[in-house]
């Protein structure tokens, strides 16, 4: 069992999941980072080999396939729960794990959007949803393995981040 694993749901992430998966890997040394890849089809998985992931495959298209099987697959006393967009500091992600590890925290959660994020992305919509979503659940999550087993996750797709 993982004292930390670190977490990241991919899909034709190619540009930006090296550069992630190497800052946590420096934010968190003791961390296993893993990569689950969710039938890309450009050089995502190559990508985080390279960067030093453990990659693993998701087939069953939709992000919520992918979280579920992550967390049935790996087993750790914390979970770090990220994109592979490179929105998340990881710099933060020590803090955010000794809330768990040291104090016993069920869940920190942790705010990527009040940065630089609704600037960067232009999508129509986007930012108000993800405004929306923010009041409700920030996407940055730090859990313990018995929060996440305990989690009954119904959606199959980008949904599922409501769930969570």
């Amino acid at each position: 069992m993982d004292e930390i694993a670190v977490l990241i749901p991919c899909f034709n992430e190619e540009i930006t999941v090296g550069k992630v998966v190497r800052d946590f890997k420096r934010a968190l040394p003791q961390a296993t980072v893993y990569v689950y890849d969710n039938n890309s089809t450009d050089k995502t998985v190559e990508k985080a080999k390279e960067a030093g992931a453990i990659v693993r495959h998701e087939y069953q298209q939709g992000k919520g396939n992918v979280v579920r099987r992550m967390f049935q697959e790996v087993e750790a006393q914390c979970y770090i729960l990220v994109d592979a967009d490179d929105t998340y500091p990881a710099s933060e992600a020590a803090k955010m794990t000794e809330r768990v590890l040291k104090y016993h925290a069920d869940m920190v959660v942790g705010d990527r959007l009040s940065s630089t994020y609704f600037k960067v992305n232009k999508r129509r919509f986007h930012n108000s949803g993800n405004r929306f979503m923010r009041l409700a659940v920030q996407k940055l999550r730090c859990n313990d393995r018995v929060s996440c087993i305990e989690l009954p996750f119904c959606k199959n797709n980008s949904s599922i981040e409501s769930e969570l």
